[in-house]
């Protein structure tokens, strides 16, 4: 019997095409931090990092290829993640 292993690994193109996207997304957070967007400087700062944070966990990390425990487990963390930050919003907005 051979011994297999069930691991997905990905190809140096596909590599590549997500390293171009986060360098892309890069210059994107470094051009958009010159603009003055008023109150949308924060939230659009914050999406366009949970965007590449989202491209390092699915593929330099492999979530994509996990089980469902680790995508829940993954996902309630968001949860409360974002809970907590609306938590810090909602209280610089009425100090």
């Amino acid at each position: 019997m051979e011994n297999q292993q069930n691991s997905h690994i990905l190809s140096y193109k596909q590599l590549g095409t997500v390293l171009g996207i986060l360098l892309v997304l890069t210059g994107v957070t470094v051009g958009v931090s010159y603009l003055d967007l008023g109150f949308f400087n924060v939230p659009v700062a914050l999406a366009i990092a949970c965007t590449k944070v989202t491209f390092v966990l699915l593929f330099f990390m492999h979530l994509k290829y996990e089980g469902p425990i680790i995508n829940l487990s993954f996902a309630s963390t968001i949860t409360f993640l974002v809970i907590m930050i609306g938590f810090t919003f909602w209280d610089v907005a009425f100090r």
